[in-house]
């Protein structure tokens, strides 16, 4: 490389990104947009020039106001279906009113900041839509390729086309098979190929091919150039409810797709996040513009976002530049445009329409449950209109929604002596007729448990339980409540229902007794608590515990009120042989009760490891760093960490480490002390003859307080623990 090379200014930011990325990307999505901006316009019974209009305020004023970065908007096959109904029933000029009318309740939507709630309607629905849009358009566009015309419903396209198949025009249809060819077989041929888009290589065979066909085929017309199809919009002459509710329908769908659209588009690159505020705002200015000026709605449209990524854009200038291209196109190539066949562009929708419908979304519906729903909303969609066919999808999908939140799972089944009624899920007046039946099996004067593990608990339920355990009591049975969940049978009564939720439940089970109650009996109050909500879970456990036990661990730890050895190691009764001193110290003389345990756990239990814990913000680490001065027997019990002071002092390896990792002096002398700790249990007898014998093993860990996060401490090093590790018991 030559020093003036080296030495050279960098290239102006508009260089490195404006001609080297988004220049050849805006050509790239300029030439996938136009054949599909002409085809749309065709299949929604619009003027041929309103999609170009579309094409070119969707690149330019969405682009530029828009909140997403990469996304390019223009008429979208989605809205083909409204718009051909809104055209049928008020005509092209006022369809233009409504199209303006839309952009402003977006951009409204965009002010109100309300945009994330769009993407609250379920996907499912908007998946059957997109699939019914795209056979509705199937079946339009048929008729056109076969030398006809579509006709205004999908149940008089369907019954139309056996006559259609017998008069078919072998020119168009010729034409149309082509493109649906070279469509369907341009992902087979040869990558340097693939780097022309599909559809303006099959619209463009398909009009060579007409060119040179001996017979005739229909064309596109259009009345001059694109400023010649400018137009006002047109005021409704009365049927304001009608028009109202078309205006909400494409300005829904026209947003929801937009949206949908940029978080797919978001997955694709790893530049700036979709604002989707701003998003609704551009989408809205570009559809008053539009509409003003004689275009069809625009939304964002996923095939050109994605074609726009995947060829290298990096900024907005891309989407802006695709609409200048087509701008200039449809000024000075009019007469290019008037060669394309009809029946290309129905080719070209017909690949797309049948393209919405994705066989990956049918196998999510079928895997979530969610078929029914999926199927219904496209079946509406076809055969009734866009609207019905959402109202009735999302309807449906609401209604299994509740029915799977609501649902109650109640059994009543004898245990031993007594009968254990199990409550799960959420309790309502929905659950009465399952509730009764199964409280009505209990003998009448059964002893009863009740295990209610429930979210939410309302007073018809309520009553119903409370009704049956009085009448249970007086007929000479004990019914015992067991409250595992947050909705609990006190507070029904006294307050309106409410949902509890999990971390409720954590925080009653997990949480220190100075958050949930105060006073001098706190032990007490504990303990009637675990009686209340736990004991009955562990019961079974501890029966099994009952004339032995078989710990997996010997356990030393710190007397430090913070470690909870069962809670850091997701451990329950049973599992963990506890011992826990000052310092979690192993005293080589002077002090018997670790080394009986040990034994005792060694020999007696046959433990499987022995692990030694200690912590952060360690008060005999802290005593031992300073050599404060302890009271009573504490002074002459903390010289058993001496060693430990004096390998700290030697630069451990562990303190090396655990200064590495940012811990401070007193930390990284508790850590050098779980090291020594564990070289002097490799040392002891017992020890060693388990290691040799049956493969004891000996670990040390490290639990930082703060972070809630254990820390694994070798003799020299420490290490973190995988989250991911899998347990096989």
């Amino acid at each position: 490389m030559s020093v003036e090379n080296d030495l050279a200014p960098p290239r102006p930011l508009w260089q490195q990104t404006l001609l080297r990325h988004d220049l050849p990307a805006s050509i790239v999505v300029f030439l996938v947009a136009l054949p599909l901006s002409l085809g749309i316009a065709v299949a929604s019974g619009a003027p041929v020039a309103a999609g170009l209009i579309a094409a070119v305020v969707g690149g330019v004023v969405a682009g530029t106001l828009g909140g997403s970065v990469l996304q390019v908007s223009g008429p979208a096959a989605g809205l083909t279906v409204v718009v051909a109904e809104s055209i049928s029933q008020f005509g092209w000029r006022v369809t233009c009113f409504i199209v303006v009318a839309a952009g402003v309740l977006q951009i409204l939507f965009g002010l109100s900041r309300i945009a994330r709630s769009a993407l609250a309607v379920a996907p499912v629905v908007v998946h059957a839509m997109l699939a019914g849009i795209g056979l509705t358009i199937a079946l339009q566009q048929i008729h056109v390729l076969l030398g006809g015309s579509s006709h205004s419903t999908a149940l008089r396209n369907l019954a139309e086309l056996p006559g259609q198949l017998v008069s078919l025009q072998g020119a168009d249809a010729l034409v149309g098979a082509v493109v649906i060819a070279v469509m369907l077989g341009w992902k087979y041929v040869p990558p340097k190929l693939r780097a022309a888009p599909g559809p303006l290589v099959a619209v463009v065979a398909g009009t060579v091919l007409s060119l040179v066909l001996p017979s005739g085929v229909e064309r596109i017309v259009l009345s001059g150039s694109l400023f010649d199809a400018l137009q006002l919009p047109e005021l409704p002459s009365g049927g304001w409810s009608a028009v109202a509710m078309m205006v909400l329908t494409i300005a829904l769908i026209a947003s929801v797709e937009s949206l949908l659209s940029a978080v797919a588009v978001d997955k694709m690159h790893t530049g700036p996040r979709t604002d989707f505020d701003r998003e609704l705002i551009g989408q809205g200015s570009a559809n008053v513009l539009s509409g003003l000026i004689g275009g069809l709605p625009v939304t964002g449209v996923i095939v050109r976002s994605a074609t726009n990524v995947a060829a290298g854009a990096r900024t907005r200038a891309s989407a802006v530049m695709h609409g200048c291209w087509i701008l200039l196109f449809s000024v000075a190539l009019v007469g290019l445009v008037e060669q394309i066949p009809k029946a290309a562009l129905a080719g070209l929708l017909i690949v797309i329409g049948i393209q919405l419908v994705k066989l990956a979304h049918i196998r999510l519906a079928r895997r979530t449950g969610d078929l029914l729903v999926y199927l219904v909303t496209v079946l509406g969609v076809v055969f009734l209109n866009l609207l019905e066919g959402v109202m009735i999808g999302l309807a449906l999908a609401f209604g299994l929604l509740l029915w799977r939140v609501v649902r109650v799972q109640v059994n009543a089944s004898p245990l031993g002596q007594k009968w254990l009624v199990s409550i799960d899920g959420s309790c309502t007046f929905l659950a009465l007729p399952r509730l009764s039946a199964e409280l009505a099996k209990v003998p009448a004067s059964a002893d009863v448990t009740v295990e209610m593990t429930v979210d939410f608990l309302d007073h018809a339920a309520f009553d119903a339980i409370e009704d049956w355990r009085r009448q249970q009591e007086s007929s000479g049975g004990r019914v015992e409540f067991v409250e595992i969940g947050s909705a609990r049978m006190a507070g029904a009564a006294a307050a309106p229902p409410a949902r509890g939720f999990g971390r409720q439940v954590w925080d009653e089970f997990l949480g220190p007794w100075r958050h949930q109650k105060s006073g001098s009996d706190a032990l007490t109050a504990g303990v009637a608590a675990f009686h209340r909500s736990h004991a009955h879970v562990v019961r079974p456990h501890l029966d099994e515990l009952r004339d032995r036990q078989d710990p997996d661990s010997f356990f030393l730890t710190c007397a430090d009120s913070r470690i909870v050895p069962n809670v850091i190691t997701s451990s329950g009764p049973g599992d963990l042989f506890t011992v826990r001193n000052v310092g979690n110290l192993v005293p080589t003389s002077g002090d018997d009760s670790v080394e009986a345990a040990l034994v005792f756990a060694l020999e007696q239990l046959a433990v499987r490891s022995v692990v030694v814990c200690g912590h952060s913000a360690c008060g005999a680490m802290k005593a031992v760093y300073t050599g404060a001065a302890a009271d009573g027997g504490l002074s002459s019990w903390l010289e058993h960490a001496a060693p430990s002071l004096e390998r700290f002092h030697a630069e451990h390896p562990v303190a090396r480490a655990a200064r590495a990792a940012g811990f401070d002096e007193i930390d990284q002398l508790s850590m050098v002390n779980v090291a020594v700790q564990l070289e002097t249990l490799h040392r002891h007898p017992a020890v060693r003859r388990a290691v040799a014998e049956r493969g004891l093993s000996v670990s040390g860990l490290f639990f930082d307080i703060a972070g809630a996060r254990v820390i694994e401490v070798t003799v020299d090093g420490v290490q973190t623990i995988d989250d991911e590790v899998a347990v096989t018991v």
